[in-house]
């Protein structure tokens, strides 16, 4: 114990059994003071270690249990570090899947600060653009549906919309029920392109509804109803036992009225939006007049359309021909 008490502490120099006065030999107490040596390239290997031994005992009937002892220190030392390998990999192994883990559930510089054990600081961003949907008619497809069926669903369609977004330079925030939301524009900044990025995810997102099939109610068609809007915001980590990224600011809850007052299968886009797409010259978006925003007043609001080539041909659209009018929309 005194002896683990002192090389914890550190002590210098480090401690060492005292050989003054002993009854051995030179080669002795000189093979001994190299074996303990603190550099490890000093001190002698096992097949070394048994020449030396052998040339000292070349006399004594003793040698063959000295090899023998040997020879079992050494095979026990190659266990020992084969054991330390095999557990240093699992450990590794098992460090990778959490910060894989981990990656997953926050942004990949987060997760990395906060592996490193430090503080995730704020940050705000000048310009990002926002998705928030959800499906029309949840509440009462839940009630008609055990909660496993409802669990099924959330997570084939999810599965399905987590396999298209890795295609866009985009990040999902969260799902919360059936309200899936997704930003471009951080953790990475990427100028005007997030405007770009959402609206042609929206797109991809709202034609790949069409072809999904509820398990349970394979005849019924899913409804998306989609909100977008840009604007500057401010994200940032909260919790230290659950951590979550969060998005802050009154572009988040712009972006959530721009949804909750849209209609099914349609992208409702905000006036800023608009103006964002407009710079890129081929998305095509329809007016859809001042709508009644809570807590907003009366907002100008579009309906995005879809993405057209140079030549006005559609590459991408929404499922179904341009707004008329409101009746129309409503009987969808």
């Amino acid at each position: 114990m005194k002896i683990v008490e002192n090389v914890r502490n550190g002590q210098k120099p480090l401690f060492r059994p005292c050989l003054q006065g002993e009854d051995c030999d030179e080669e002795v107490i000189q093979l001994m003071q190299r074996c303990w040596s603190e550099d490890p390239f000093d001190r002698p290997d096992f097949q070394a270690l048994k020449l030396i031994i052998r040339k000292l005992n070349k006399n004594n009937e003793s040698g063959n249990l000295l090899d023998n002892l040997l020879s079992r220190m050494e095979q026990y030392a190659n266990n020992l570090e084969a054991l330390v390998e095999e557990r240093t990999a699992d450990y590794l192994d098992e460090k990778r899947k959490a910060e894989d883990l981990l990656y997953q559930l926050l942004p990949k510089s987060v997760a990395s600060t906060l592996i490193r054990g430090e503080s995730v600081i704020a940050e705000a961003y000048d310009i990002v653009s926002i998705y928030f949907s959800d499906i029309v008619g949840f509440t009462s497809l839940s009630a008609q549906s055990t909660p496993m069926q409802v669990v099924d669903l959330l997570n084939d369609l999810y599965t399905c919309f987590d396999s298209i977004i890795e295609n866009f330079d985009v990040y999902k925030v969260e799902t919360i029920g059936d309200a899936y939301m997704v930003v471009s524009g951080l953790p990475t900044r990427n100028g005007t392109l997030n405007a770009r990025e959402i609206a042609r995810m929206s797109l991809a997102l709202l034609n790949a509804v069409l072809s999904f099939k509820i398990r349970h109610r394979p005849n019924e068609q899913l409804k998306l109803r989609i909100g977008i809007h840009t604007g500057p915001c401010v994200a940032g980590v909260v919790g230290l036992k659950m951590p979550r990224y969060c998005l802050f600011g009154d572009t988040v809850n712009t972006a959530s009225r721009m949804e909750s007052t849209g209609l099914p299968l349609r992208i409702h886009v905000s006036l800023k939006t608009k103006e964002c797409l407009d710079t890129f010259k081929t998305f095509r978006l329809e007016l859809r007049g001042e709508v009644e925003m809570k807590g907003k007043g009366k907002m100008t609001t579009f309906w995005l359309l879809g993405e057209t080539d140079q030549s006005g041909k559609y590459i991408s659209s929404v499922p179904f021909p341009p707004v008329i009018d409101e009746m129309k929309e409503t009987n969808l």
